[in-house]
């Protein structure tokens, strides 16, 4: 049986001027699933992600989200639907610390029937710190945090709107092998709470290891998209990547 899709975008075109960046896309995430999304930079993934979180408007096709279609709505709102995202440059309230970081989502981007009673708010923010380790940093100014503290924060600000879908764009850029993993096993622990990811990264060791399936853009267009290791081993996602 078919399970139905969480999110299905169809024939996704944007332009820029005389630029496609994107080319009739079409691109599907089940609830709970795993995706990666990768490819070459200036290949349309930062703007598939912004054309599917409200950022950017496509001129063409369509984006469903649980079956409604979601084009004409605004991100605040595609966001309380349940869509998060979380930004490749960390964009943190500086001057706010780590835990009022958080209870501004709790409080204005959470899904309608996960609002939490005012008096829990902060309650569920220690919790997310806690689940993400940065508990004792909850009154430290977020602005002064290491950059896998940064990343860290930036999920948990996501986890706190109560996504079905995350979107995790680029969230290893620059970390350690060790940083690396500390945020997989974030992005595992959403999968286990039944949040779909769609990881972009171009971290492949990540990728692999975390992606139950993958798709491919090139151009603006998807060239593959299915198997990881099937994948990886296409001759012309092997191209893109390397040349002739």
């Amino acid at each position: 049986m078919m399970i139905e899709a969480l999110l299905e975008v169809k024939g996704v075109t944007k332009r820029f001027g005389g630029f496609t960046a994107l080319d009739g896309v079409d691109f599907l995430v089940r609830p709970g699933e795993r995706v990666g999304l990768i490819g070459p930079n200036g290949s349309g993934k930062s703007t598939l992600v912004n054309c599917i979180a409200g950022t950017l408007r496509n001129e063409e096709g369509s984006i469903r989200f649980e079956g409604e279609d979601i084009c004409g709505h605004a991100a605040h709102r595609r966001i309380r639907m349940g869509l998060a995202r979380s930004f490749q440059i960390p964009k943190p309230f500086a001057s706010m610390t780590v835990l009022d970081n958080l209870c501004v989502p709790l409080l204005y981007a959470a899904r309608k029937h996960e609002k939490l009673a005012p008096g829990r708010i902060v309650e569920e923010a220690v919790r997310i710190l806690e689940l993400v380790g940065l508990a004792g940093r909850a009154h430290a100014m977020s602005g002064g945090l290491t950059q896998v503290d940064m990343r860290k924060l930036e999920l948990a600000r996501a986890m706190a709107a109560k996504p079905k879908l995350l979107i995790s764009d680029e969230a290893m850029a620059g970390l350690s092998a060790s940083e690396v993993d500390d945020i997989l096993a974030l992005l595992f622990g959403l999968k286990e709470q039944g949040v779909a990811v769609i990881m972009i990264e171009h971290v492949m060791r990540a990728v692999m290891k975390f992606s139950e399936r993958i798709a491919v853009l090139v151009a603006g267009r998807k060239i593959a998209d299915g198997d990881p290791q099937a994948v990886v081993g296409n001759a012309e996602v092997v191209k893109a990547y390397l040349g002739e």
